[in-house]
């Protein structure tokens, strides 16, 4: 079995220096914990930042810290000064990307010094992990701090099999935006074979993003880029559900601290755990609960929220203030509605051992989480493990990804102080029948799909993309398939040879007149047609009379506008059937329209067809202005049996009834061939694909799904391809 490399921003260990000493200490929560078990069954490696930093580190010294972490954790250190530290963690990492990503625009801070300390470091764990890294080995990278790396890597290792997932949300495209390195963060990204998110909706914000800045669209989940495959897919993560749901070992402890809890307190107690972050809506839950005791007086001395508030970047002042409101918050409520006997928040500024944890878990009535936007939120999952009597009720945020999950649980919006406050009242409320409900199918949601079915799942899905990525990879024309293609094509007396224009021959330009052929494809082309053997034929969705004025010259066989016009060599034009063009008047006003709120789109008709071209249009607007016209256009023409079809930054409109397909026929039909070859870079091309005999050589252009049995990757190799069979058979 290949090793797994696991690459995060801090180690599952922390190594601190006191009085001379390196001590060591195992990390407590977050994806350390979570992957322990995990990590443990495979060969593997761990590669981060160990938390001490490299400013008067010497060389023996480290060397030393190098040893001892990988004989005793396997785990390989990333050593980061302190400069690094607050310029990447506690600045891009934490007062960029945490906050844009949580939709906290107003938070941000664009530094364009924090970003070169990001880039520096995400290539100081490049090498890290180029140092330790084999040929087989399955790199797992991890989250924010990390975006650059997998690309860093790729450059690299361009066969690396790399993962890369996000623990936190992925923004909408309008937030997403905001941020001015956005197209290296996506570039980085998708130097990944397979990326992970927790929900959909990250999944689709993500490729919403990839599309509009980088122009690449995806197919159930998978984008073609680079001549790559890369696969975009969620997978919520789990936890470790025995581990809070089997305390037998220590159940006669925590029922102690179970009981202590409650003595003498009759109370219900709501439980609130939170690191202390400004993403967690402390401050709004907080208010919901001073409406609830206002709301409902009759709760007054029956009810307890218990608050823990882990302490967290204490130094920021952001931090400080959001602990400063929560204070003040917290006193003015218990001062507001508190008695003697009775106190209405009992609030805990501080970390909380895991055994207390699960005493307090196991002893609320209800957890009210309610995050202003949280990546999962596993301290919902790990509340509902605890629960293994199916009573305590979950009180959730809309806006934690755990709530795709956890539908079962009352689902609230943060921002709404009254739904919170009435949610509370529904929790205490409910029949012990419905908590049980409702409990028994979520536990044994999270229980089937725990942190252990997480990972597994990830690295099914990466071998899988890798699967896919070597089938495709398996029908690029080169080796043995080009070798045959070679010797076919010498020992043939007879050869048809269709060949698209636009993307196979020629570049995209940024308008269609300035795709005209070069002198080399002039040349090409000459020599191509000068073999007697050879019968060429351009099939392409250009006009006649431009391909009429462009190729004309060429004694070449002509396909125009998708097949509606055909013309044997040095022959005329005629129609495959007679088609009728009024629809034209009803469509055209439409993609004015769109032309006029469009800067940089245009209209190219043609005899039978009409296209919306949106090359020069900004790319995010172009995308989604196409998405919008294709939508409208389906509507208008679904008793016309016209086709919308969406191209290389285009839309057009024509007659369904002919295709490259058919076109094909004219040629294919009336003659015998001991060699057929197709060259084609869009869908258009798929019907010529199809309908050639089994024998037929039919090469895509560019790495994306097709009927082809073969790919080159751009034009350039087509050029490079043709150039090689007038060699070999002058050679032969």
């Amino acid at each position: 079995m290949s090793r797994l490399l696991l690459v995060s921003n801090r180690l599952p260990v922390t190594v601190e220096h006191k009085k001379g000493i390196d001590q060591f200490r195992e990390s407590v929560g977050g994806l350390a914990t979570g992957l322990s078990s995990f990590y443990r069954s495979y060969e593997s490696r761990w590669i981060g930042w160990c938390g001490l930093l490299s400013d008067g580190l010497d060389g023996d010294h480290r060397k030393a810290l190098e040893n001892e972490l990988h004989r005793r954790y396997e785990s390989h250190p990333v050593f980061l000064s302190r400069r690094e530290t607050r310029l990447f963690y506690s600045g891009f990492c934490n007062k960029t990307l945490w906050p844009l990503f949580h939709y906290f625009s107003d938070d941000v801070t664009y530094d364009s010094q924090q970003w070169r300390s990001y880039l520096r470091v995400n290539k100081l764990f490049a090498h890290a992990v180029l140092d330790v890294a084999e040929p087989d080995d399955r790199i797992w990278i991890h989250d924010y701090h990390l975006m650059l790396l997998p690309q860093m890597i790729r450059e690299k290792l361009p066969g690396a099999q790399i993962g890369f997932f996000l623990h936190i949300p992925f923004p909408s495209y309008e937030i997403f935006r905001l941020l001015p390195w956005r197209k290296e963060i996506l570039q980085g990204i998708m130097g990944a074979d397979l990326i992970g998110f927790h929900t959909y909706d990250y999944v689709r914000h993500f490729t919403s993003s990839v599309r509009r800045l980088l122009g690449h669209e995806q197919t159930f989940g998978q984008i073609a880029h680079n001549h790559r495959i890369t696969k975009v897919d969620a997978f919520p993560m789990g936890i470790d559900f025995n581990r809070f749901s089997r305390t037998d070992g220590d159940r006669e402890w925590i029922q102690g601290i179970i009981s202590r809890i409650r003595a003498g307190n009759d109370c219900k107690m709501i439980l609130s755990v939170d690191r202390l972050d400004y993403t967690k809506g402390i401050p709004q839950r907080l208010d919901a609960f001073d409406l609830f005791l206002e709301k409902y007086p009759e709760y007054r001395g029956r009810v307890t929220l218990i608050m823990i508030a882990v302490p967290s970047r204490t130094s920021v002042e952001r931090y400080q203030r959001l602990k400063r409101s929560v204070d003040e918050r917290v006193g003015r409520i218990n001062g507001k509605y508190g008695t003697i006997d009775w106190m209405p928040i009992w609030y805990l500024y501080r970390a909380m051992d895991f055994n207390r944890l699960i005493a307090l878990y196991k002893a609320a009535d209800a957890a009210l989480i309610t995050p202003l936007r949280d990546g999962m939120n596993l301290i919902a999952k790990e509340f509902l493990a605890a629960r293994e009597d199916d009573l305590g009720v979950l009180i959730l945020s809309e806006m934690a990804g755990a709530a795709t999950e956890l539908s079962e649980a009352i689902i609230v919006n943060p921002n709404n102080r009254e739904e919170m406050a009435d949610a509370i009242v529904e929790a205490l409320s409910l029949s012990e029948e419905e908590r049980k409900s409702r409990n028994a199918v979520m536990r044994n949601r999270i229980c089937r799909y725990d942190v252990t079915a997480w990972a597994q799942d990830f690295m099914r899905h990466l071998a899988n993309t890798r699967g896919i990525q070597d089938a495709l990879g398996s029908r690029i024309l080169c080796g043995k398939s080009r070798s045959r293609l070679k010797s076919n094509f010498v020992k043939a007396e007879k050869r048809l040879i269709f060949l698209d224009y636009d993307g196979t021959l020629v570049p995209f330009a940024s308008t269609p007149e300035k795709a005209r052929p070069d002198p080399s494809l002039n040349t090409l082309m000459e020599n191509l047609i000068a073999n007697p053997r050879n019968h060429v034929v351009i099939i392409s969705g250009r006009d006649r009379l431009t391909l009429e004025n462009w190729l004309g010259h060429l004694d070449v066989g002509m396909a125009a506008e998708h097949g509606v016009w055909v013309r044997e060599r040095q022959g005329e034009w005629h129609m495959i059937e007679p088609l009728k063009d009024d629809w034209k008047d009803e469509i055209r006003p439409l993609l004015e329209v769109y032309v006029d709120r469009t800067p940089g789109s245009l209209i190219e008709e043609k005899s039978f067809s009409l296209a919306w071209h949106y090359r020069k249009a900004d790319p995010g607007q172009g995308i989604e202005r196409a998405r919008e016209l294709k939508e409208t256009l389906l509507g208008l023409t679904a008793n016309l049996h016209l086709i919308v079809a969406e191209g290389a930054r285009m839309i057009e409109v024509k007659h369904g009834s002919i295709h490259k397909g058919r076109a094909s026929l004219f040629w294919t039909s009336n003659d015998s061939w001991d060699f057929i070859m197709a060259f084609g870079d869009d869908w258009t091309d798929e019907d010529l694909f199809q309908a050639l005999p089994e024998k037929a050589w039919s090469i895509k252009v560019g790495l994306d799904f097709s009927k082809a049995k073969y790919y080159l990757k751009n034009h350039i190799d087509v050029r490079e391809l043709l150039e090689e069979l007038l060699r070999t058979e002058t050679a032969a």
